[in-house]
């Protein structure tokens, strides 16, 4: 046995064992597990074992969930629902409250039982994980007591399908169940298959509380499971996972009316500044990439260092890798346990395998790995080209690249470089630098000089393929609730016949007119040189232009060199906003005018002229009041929630109002600083090409609105699939709705797909819009000693 003196030089740590002789008495006592539906288990059915990852041995058996699992727990939720959510929000809170004092006091068990089930050390759920599933329900215990106060006339959306994953087991329970059950919904939550013991014995506590039945139901099981799950008769999915089966949910889920939140994968950016703590950076990586073995979707796992700073940083960082420990998972003093399944193991081995043979060069630690379990030794690869297989996809273990910049403008077109937009971490000694790269970073989460920090009262979310929607805080409560239902307005309908014959049959007398499409700044015909006559009554108005597939492209590049527009200050955007509800008010008698000829009667007309006159005064005072906040989450840190722009937004105008709907949904894009290629009513573009003419007097920058006339679901199919079309805005039918969703998978594009709305009266104007032209970028900067 080494003397004290021995450990004081060699600074060896001795072997520190948690205890699981409670959990195992616990999983002995209860042998297989049914699933927990209406407030009870369910006799076990067909079982599959979850095993230790760490010795490769079985824990317990757990059901396989059917469709008629899925099917009793949903009704089981829909039952409780109507009395759940008609309980004050005081008496939620009383129950959410309790269940975080619960899981208190099981913290330990539930950090052991952790370990067992998924690999990670004890270090990290007894510290990281378990405390933060209390603080998340003890966060929405207090939202469900001001629901009504914050909220006002939002209601819940109702039964709520949960799909989590194996990485953060009760974590992600809680960031899903906690606002659910905040917002008066009851929720359907199935764990995944290799880690559903925490998810029972969560159930276990919800039962001993005595919480009402059927509020919180899990069935466990396989993908399988998950699948009937989505296609199961409830109102929300929620998901986190991979891209890949995100894209299924999307599609599977498309025109089904469900509420859809998709937390997938990511490739994130660790960005390393010539003048970072390069000690403090180095504890970063440890902190990102071998935080939970590499199993997390935020994980930086693309180091981008200063070309300045790359040989030092590297040589620090394989001296702190060899230093790692990697074992025992239930041994306090180890910092490193095992992969999650062999499945995940020989994909990890796979995907390195793969980067080697492509260039890259590994740097690995050498630890001496136990001789059983899914152990695999941390590391690093270098000299990663843009084509090798590891450059853009996810390994998901712990590995990260490294890659050397030589400016902070080569760091962020670097970091962008993805189809991902997770998270980032930035590292550097000028807080201006790192604004300013957390600005320009594409990523839903940005840690200045920190990694992997998270909080119940921040966002937490991804940009493009890494999914939408939020979890957590404010913006996370609002994807649980929903707004008034509006009412459908039926839809007019244009008929599109492009022979020279029709377009000359029936025109209205005088000088030709043929209203051209208006594509950055400029009045521009169709590619296709084809037009289509707009009739009325019979009566031919005149003609418009046949967009076609082409046009949207040149539509998309003309709005990708108005980028500056959001880079704009919210100010400026307003007084051009201002400038042309100015300019349309000068103009009120000729659009009013021609409104009128499209068969609408003069009072009509002139209202709706006077209601796009106040949609453009109301989204201009909006421009510069739209704010971020600022959150109370961990000690010394400000955590800034911003309203961020998508980019270029695609918008499919409803036919009911021809001007009033294109400005609805133009104005609030523009004035959170998108760009827009937007479709104007089929059946009368008119309105909507005039406008033309008052966007090039109001100083609205070339390419911010782009107006492409033509055939609307057609249109609307081309923007889904664009993939630099980062959201899309649809008014219409629902097979349209359907369509539009359904034609989005390609880049996951956010798309609000909403009924032809009355859109004279309250629903036509709002934040709502506002929220919905923006996603939330959340950004902690530590500050302090």
């Amino acid at each position: 046995m080494p003397s004290v003196k021995d450990i004081l030089m060699s600074m060896d740590y001795g072997p520190a064992p948690e205890s699981a002789a409670e959990v195992g008495k616990w999983l002995a006592a209860r042998g297989a597990f049914g699933h927990f539906i209406g407030g009870a288990f369910t006799a076990p059915g067909e079982t599959f074992a979850t095993t230790n990852p760490a010795t490769g041995e079985d824990l317990a058996l757990v059901t396989q969930g059917t469709e008629a699992d899925i099917a009793a727990a949903v009704a089981a939720a829909r039952k409780a629902q109507p009395g759940w959510a008609a309980l004050p929000g005081h008496e939620r809170a009383k129950w959410l409250y309790a269940i975080a004092r619960h899981v208190q006091k099981r913290e330990r068990f539930l950090a052991v039982l952790e370990v067992l089930d998924n690999g990670k050390p004890i270090r990290e759920t007894r510290d990281i994980d378990i405390p933060l599933v209390a603080r998340h329900f003890y966060h929405h215990a207090g939202w469900a007591e001001l629901l009504a106060e914050e909220f006002p006339g939002a209601a819940p959306l109702g039964v709520c399908g949960q799909i989590i994953p194996w990485n953060f087991p009760l974590l992600m329970l809680a960031w899903k169940i906690a606002p659910a059950l905040a917002a008066g919904n009851t929720v359907v939550l199935k764990p995944a298959e290799y880690t559903p013991l925490t998810a029972l014995a969560f159930a276990e506590i919800c039962a001993e509380i005595g919480l009402p039945a059927g509020v919180v139901n899990i069935v466990t099981g396989d993908g399988e499971t998950g699948a009937a799950l989505v296609a199961a008769d409830v109102d929300k999915i929620a998901f986190t996972g991979s891209t890949e089966v995100g894209r299924a949910i999307r599609k599977a889920t498309a025109g089904t009316g469900k509420s859809l939140t998709l937390e997938l994968g990511g490739k994130s950016p660790f960005i390393v500044c010539a003048d970072a703590d390069l000690d403090a950076a180095v504890e970063g990586v440890v902190d990102s990439i071998w935080f939970n073995q590499g199993q997390v979707c935020c994980a930086g796992s693309r180091i981008l260092v200063a070309e300045a700073v790359e040989a030092s940083f590297t040589r620090h960082l394989t001296d702190r890798l060899a230093k790692l420990r990697v074992g025992d998972p239930l041994d306090k003093s180890v910092d490193m346990g095992a992969l999650v399944h062999p499945v995940q193991l020989a994909r990890v081995q796979e995907m390195v395998a793969a980067g080697t043979a492509a260039g890259a060069r590994l740097v690995q630690a050498e630890c001496a790995l136990p001789g059983k379990g899914c152990f695999y030794a941390p590391g690093f690869l270098t000299g990663v080209n843009p084509a090798n297989p590891v450059a853009d996809a996810e390994i998901f273990g712990p590995v990260a690249t490294v890659t050397s910049f030589r400016t902070p403008d080569e760091a962020v077109e670097l970091a962008n470089a993805t189809r991902y937009g997770l998270a980032a971490s930035v590292w550097t000694e000028n807080v201006n630098l790192a604004m300013d790269l957390a600005a320009k970073v594409k990523a839903g989460v940005v840690w200045v000089n920190s990694a992997n920090i998270f909080d119940a009262g921040a966002a937490f979310g991804g940009m493009r393929e890494s999914g939408f929607g939020r979890e957590g805080g404010r913006a996370g409560l609002r994807d649980y609730l929903r707004s008034p239902e509006p009412e459908e307005v039926p839809e007019a309908t244009a008929a599109f016949d492009t022979s020279p014959m029709a377009e000359a049959v029936g025109q209205a007398s005088g000088i030709d007119r043929t209203a051209k499409m208006y594509v950055g700044g400029k009045q521009a015909r169709p590619d296709s040189g084809q037009s289509y006559a707009v009739t009325q009554g019979g009566r031919v108005l005149g003609l418009a232009g046949l967009g076609s597939r082409k046009d949207i492209r040149n539509a998309v590049e003309a709005a990708a060199k108005a980028g500056g527009w959001g880079r704009a200050t919210a100010h400026n955007r307003a007084q051009v906003l201002y400038y042309l509800g100015e300019n349309l008010s000068a103009r009120a008698a000729e659009f009013a005018a021609r409104l009128v000829e499209g068969g609408h009667f003069p009072d009509a007309a002139a209202l709706e002229v006077d209601l796009s006159i106040r949609r453009a005064f109301y989204y201009a005072a909006q421009a510069d009041k739209f704010d971020g906040a600022v959150t109370a989450t961990r000690t010394a840190h400000v955590t800034l929630q911003m309203p961020e722009p998508f980019g270029i937004m695609g918008i499919v105008c409803p036919d009911a109002a021809p001007l009033l709907g294109f400005v609805s949904l133009v104005l609030p894009a523009i004035a959170m600083g998108n760009r827009v290629v937007a479709v104007p009513a089929a059946s009368r573009p008119f309105s909507a090409t005039d406008l033309s003419q008052v966007l090039d007097c109001s100083d609205v920058p070339d390419g911010v609105v782009n107006i492409v006339t033509g055939p609307k679901e057609e249109l609307a199919a081309v923007l889904a699939r664009h993939d630099e079309v980062a959201a899309l805005w649809y008014a219409g039918g629902a097979e349209g709705r359907a369509m539009v969703e359904a034609e989005s998978t390609g880049n996951l594009k956010p798309v609000w797909a909403t009924a032809n709305l009355d859109w004279t009266g309250p629903q036509g104007q709002g934040r709502t819009f506002l929220q919905r032209a923006t996603q939330v970028k959340t950004i902690w900067v530590p500050y302090g000693e």
